[in-house]
C-alpha cells in the first residue's frame, strides 16, 4: 500500500485546467487542527491519526481538502498538470457584450 503522503490530489477547474496538490499539504493542514487532540503535536496527530485516515480512502483526502480549505491554502505549492480549454465559440455566442467606443 502507498502512502497518501506521496500522493496528489487532481482537482479539474472550471475552465477544465487540471492541477495538482500534494496531499502532504492536505494532510499537515488537517493533522494542525487536530493537534489538540494529542497534546498540540502535530506530527503525532498526523502519524496516529491522519495518514492512517488518508491512507484507508482516498475520499477522506477529497473531503478535507474540500470543506476546511481554501484554493489559497495550496495554491502556493499547486502545479499545472493539464491546460485548460477557452470556449471562443461559445464565448462568441453567449458571452456578456457592450458596444463601447473605439480607443483611437
Amino acid at each position: 500500500m502507498s502512502n497518501a503522503t506521496t500522493k496528489e490530489l487532481h482537482i479539474t477547474m472550471p475552465d477544465t485546467s487540471v492541477w495538482a496538490v500534494p496531499v502532504s499539504i492536505i494532510a499537515t493542514n488537517r493533522a494542525e487542527y487536530y493537534a489538540k487532540e494529542f497534546g498540540g503535536d502535530v506530527a503525532k496527530s498526523l502519524a496516529e491519526d491522519t495518514i492512517p485516515l488518508f491512507n484507508s480512502d482516498d475520499f477522506e483526502i477529497e473531503d478535507w481538502a474540500a470543506n476546511n480549505m481554501n484554493w489559497s491554502d495550496v495554491q502556493h505549492a499547486a502545479r499545472c498538470v493539464e491546460p485548460g480549454e477557452v470556449g471562443f465559440d461559445e464565448g462568441w455566442a453567449n458571452g456578456d457584450k457592450s458596444v463601447v467606443d473605439a480607443d483611437e
